[in-house]
């Protein structure tokens, strides 16, 4: 069975949007596979989701209100079979802090809609458009990882 940890900084925007997106579409193909979502940095550990992203996924029909922060642990390295980043600097971030015995693969979420090396752009210190901008990305990638995992 599949696991993913979507991963940007705070965990309160993109990557539970991205953990969102792909559980419905796991959903929608009938895929088993375990998702959750994580940040690099640790501030907002046991936050709900920022209220602008809430809003975003229940306009898009997903309620994420119980999702909380957290913080990437190096566990994550060996429960996972899939970490996927958000951006570059996460993506470093990540091969920094991953332990020798890891073995997690490692991507990047628009990697996996056929935009290689490309960032999630962070929508947190925009207006609400900026989030309806990485509901789309999001979800770009989480049809892509998904369709690949069903094979």
């Amino acid at each position: 069975m599949y696991s993913v940890l979507f991963v940007c900084l705070g965990n309160i925007c993109r990557s539970p949007l991205a953990e969102a997106a792909f559980r419905a579409e796991a959903e929608r193909l009938h895929l088993d596979v375990v998702a959750d979502s994580a940040g690099t940095g640790g501030w907002h550990a046991g936050d709900p989701p920022d209220p602008r992203a809430q809003t975003t996924a229940r306009r898009h029909g997903t309620d994420i209100s119980v999702y909380r922060g957290r913080q990437v642990k190096a566990d994550d390295f060996r429960r996972f079979t899939h970490i996927v980043a958000m951006d570059t600097d996460n993506l470093s971030n990540l091969r920094r802090l991953a332990p020798s015995d890891a073995t997690a693969e490692l991507s990047l979420m628009l990697d996996h809609a056929g935009r290689p090396g490309q960032s999630v752009a962070d929508p947190y210190y925009g207006d609400d458009a900026g989030f309806e901008v990485t509901w789309s990305d999001v979800s770009a990638g989480a049809a892509g990882l998904a369709a690949s995992l069903k094979g």
